[in-house]
């Protein structure tokens, strides 16, 4: 018997697996077409060579992507609710896209087309951080950690996995540590908060301390040329549907029923609502909404051998848009992502805790953003003075977020390259991404919540922070920038404290056809809110399901890297040498007998490349 194995190094990398025994004549199906069911559609087709035309996907909207998305709104213009910040060792994400062609580039992939573009326009960030009206931080460069607040962050690393059941962030550090650039770095790269996860912090710093040496400038991402979904999704469903497989569009899985007879977890039957109407609140763009009435019910028979792939939650469900005079409205609990989670996980805890995630959200959380479309030349000069490079040079602008550090909201913006959609003219539109962090304080500018703010509300807050002159602001605001609101109440849902077994595993024990895949199914490592967590979940399902005899590249290892570790306690102290971080005086007696010991050996060269002695 194959059991599904990861492995690292080219051979593995490189090497296509035989058809996997018993592949024939089974069927496969997906409840929703977000990036981890479109992966795993990609493997079953390539990998384990089932025909394109035996696979279903089921999506209760009427596009693909699931929360990849950027759309051209008829009505209401260009939208993005968020970006995905990628890297070099996102090992499953770049396995997928070296097989996918570029829509864009003429006999290329994905993954070509993204490597000669972030090799001839290589992101980095001018100004990670500003304050006072659009001043640079001090000590942008440096992480400003004390030694207390290096020693926290050591703490939590060192701390087993299974020691932080529930635990919160605040738990493990202070207020030195809070203070700190790095912080501020790290929260608003990833969107933490001082409630969330201390599992999950302390698995971002495992997984991305090969970061830590960028975190002031984000060189080491990398970003599509256009949004993520005209990148990114637009090409794998061209593949998929070129290969037969089936999208099935305003269709809600109401449920899926699982036997367990002995322990062995069984699908039966699915449960499905066909063609109800989507929309359902004003102010929503098309497509974003979930089924709401009508449809018809159907039931479809699942025998023994077909698969079902589940989606479970949803981090964008009960999206809303507002418009540059109108908030967008505040609505929960809609669509079907969370309900069938709900609903299965109530008959079968083995299938997780989903109220862990989807109930009592901090309010000081996340939950707005916005797309900026500026529509004349008035406010660009502004991003340029402060970024020092041309909006319309077609080129990476902030390179990731720029962050207002002294924001009561702690509001930041995002640039990219322009276009970011294909359809836009950069000659005539930019388009800006807003975000910000804090959604129960009232902003500097304007005196109102995040959540309370109509689009060219938010504008004006962020033109105030790159320090417009304060009588221009309103009017810029309302007549030289188009602004939509999107609230998303669950978008911080991947970060809430949890304990062992709230999410269930990729294939739950026991399972012979069933599989969970996306952010809210449990994977070891690897961290949530990424690109490569939702195609490394798909990856682990399909071939755990099928055998297929090849290895899942496993998660980058930097943890384990000494040279990795080196180069993290060089930056974490702010580019010191041994001898300037400060130890206490027997520390400093073990230190110099240990260099002493180690002079003229390996480990001697290995500290002088870090730059630690």
């Amino acid at each position: 018997m194959v059991l599904m194995y990861r492995s690292n190094g080219n051979f593995e990398a490189f090497g296509r697996p035989l058809k996997p025994e018993g592949v024939d004549g089974r069927k496969a199906y997906f409840v929703g077409a977000g990036l981890a069911s479109l992966a795993g559609a990609v493997f079953l087709v390539r990998d384990a060579q089932l025909p394109g035309s035996q696979i279903t996907i089921f999506e209760e909207l009427t596009l693909p992507g699931g929360s990849a998305d950027g759309i051209l709104d008829e009505h209401k213009g260009f939208i993005i609710r968020g970006g995905r910040e990628m890297e070099a060792h996102f090992e499953t994400l770049w396995d997928l896209f070296k097989s996918i062609p570029s829509l864009d580039t003429p006999d290329a992939t994905v993954l070509d087309e993204m490597y000669w573009l972030n090799k001839t326009d290589p992101s980095t960030n001018p100004v990670r951080a500003i304050q006072n009206r659009g001043e640079h931080i001090e000590h942008m460069p440096d992480l400003t950690l004390t030694p207390k607040a290096v020693q926290e962050i050591l703490t939590l690393a060192l701390t087993r996995e299974e020691d932080l059941d529930d635990k919160r962030i605040d738990e493990f550090f202070g207020e030195e540590f809070f203070a700190s650039n790095f912080w501020l770095y790290w929260a608003t790269m990833f969107a933490f908060e001082p409630w969330a996860s201390a599992m999950e912090m302390r698995r971002y710093l495992l997984r991305f301390i090969h970061h830590i040496a960028t975190l002031a400038d984000l060189s080491s991402l990398r970003f599509t040329r256009y949004n993520q979904y005209e990148s990114l999704i637009k090409p794998l469903v061209a593949y998929l549907e070129g290969h037969g497989v089936t999208f099935q569009y305003a269709t809600q899985v109401l449920d899926v029923l699982v036997t367990d007879q002995g322990g062995t977890k069984t699908v039966t039957e699915m449960k499905l609502l066909v063609g109800g109407t989507t929309g359902g609140t004003e102010g929503e763009a098309g497509g974003s909404a979930g089924l709401t009435n009508g449809g018809e019910e159907q039931t479809i028979a699942v025998a023994p051998t077909d698969l079902v792939f589940i989606t479970n939650g949803s981090i964008t469900e009960s999206s809303t848009f507002g418009d540059n005079d109108n908030p967008a409205p505040i609505v929960t609990d809609r669509g079907g992502a969370w309900a069938l989670w709900k609903t299965m996980a109530e008959r079968d805890r083995a299938f997780g805790r989903p109220e862990k995630f989807s109930e009592g959200i901090p309010e000081a959380n996340w939950t707005i953003s916005a797309t900026v479309t500026l529509t004349d030349d008035k406010i660009a000069p502004y991003i340029e003075r402060l970024t020092g490079r041309d909006p319309r040079s077609g080129h990476i602008i902030t390179g990731g977020p720029c962050n207002i550090k002294d924001s009561s909201w702690l509001y930041g913006f995002t640039m990219s390259r322009q276009p970011h959609f294909a359809a836009q003219d950069p000659e005539k539109e930019l388009i800006v991404w807003l975000y910000g962090l804090y959604s129960d304080k009232p902003g500097d500018y304007i005196k109102k919540t995040i959540r309370e703010c109509a689009g060219w509300e938010l504008t004006a807050e962020w033109l105030y922070h790159l320090g417009v002159p304060v009588d221009e602001i309103d009017d810029l605001a309302k007549n030289s920038a188009s602004t939509i609101p999107c609230n998303m109440p669950y978008i911080t849902s991947y970060f809430m404290p949890r304990a062992a077994g709230d999410r269930p595993l990729v294939v739950p024990e026991g399972s012979t056809n069933l599989a969970f895949i996306g952010n809210f199914a449990e994977t070891v490592r690897d961290t949530v809110f990424t690109t490569e967590y939702s195609v490394r979940t798909a990856m682990e399902a399909v071939y755990t399901l099928l055998k297929v005899d090849r290895g899942v590249p496993e998660v980058f290892a930097s943890s384990f890297d000494v040279r990795m570790l080196m180069n993290a306690l060089y930056y974490l102290n702010d580019q010191k040498p041994l001898h300037e971080i400060p130890l206490p005086f027997g520390g400093r007696l073990i230190e110099k007998a240990a260099l002493a010991k180690i002079k003229g050996t390996y480990i001697e060269e290995l500290l002088q490349d870090a730059r630690l002695i």
